[in-house]
Parts: structure tokens; sequence; C-alpha cells
């Protein structure tokens, strides 16, 4: 109701009535469930937010810890191989034979203890 006890009128003339009070508070409590609802929805997604963020910082702290093996790796083995191209450049080619030699010979010594059993 409005001043002096007439119906309110909007633009255009039409007239307000307010709902009865048993519908205003059913829906009154039907948004309060829902406002509640969402309250738990945007909880769970926020914790969900959370944990997805520590997971993806705990993974990139794996990604860059293998990414410093695999540069000390590389590092040693390119160490490693330019330590033989140098062994093999050198004056004693017999190093090559031996390394045959003892090859050849393992691989007899495993024939042998294979075949006896």
């Amino acid at each position: 109701m409005s001043i002096k006890g007439k119906p309110m009128r909007r633009a255009h003339g039409y007239h307000y009535s307010p709902l009865p009070s048993d519908v205003a508070n059913g829906i009154e409590n039907e948004n309060d469930e829902m406002t509640e609802d969402l309250r738990q929805k945007i909880h769970t997604l926020k914790s969900l937010s959370i944990d997805i963020g520590n997971e993806v910082k705990s993974q990139d702290r794996l990604l860059r810890d293998m990414d410093d093996d695999f540069e000390k790796t590389g590092g040693f083995l390119g160490h490693t191989i330019s330590r033989v191209m140098r062994l093999s450049r050198g004056r004693h080619n017999y190093y090559i034979c031996y390394l045959l030699i003892f090859v050849i010979f393992i691989f007899f010594i495993l024939y042998i203890v294979i075949k006896l059993k």
C-alpha cells in the first residue's frame, strides 16, 4: 500500500499489489536455501582451486628438479665423451685393441656360464 491507503501506481497506470505474506515467506525461505547451497558450492570450488594450485606448484618444482638433473647428467656425459675422444686421438691405439679383447673375453665367459646351466 502507499500513502493514505491508496494502492501504489507504476508508470503507465499499472497498480502494484504486494504478495501475500505466506507466499513471500515461502519465496524468502527458498532464496535462503538457494543462497546456502550456492555458498557451499563456492566453498567447494575454492578448496578445489587451492588444491589445484598446490598440485601445480608441486609439479613445477618436480619439473625444475628434473631439468637440473638432466643438465648435470648432460654435462657429465659430455665431459666423459670428450675424455674418450681425447683418449682415442692419442698415440696409444692399443687401448681399443685391449678393450675389444676384454669384451670378447667377457662374452666368452658368459657363454660358458650360460651353457653350463
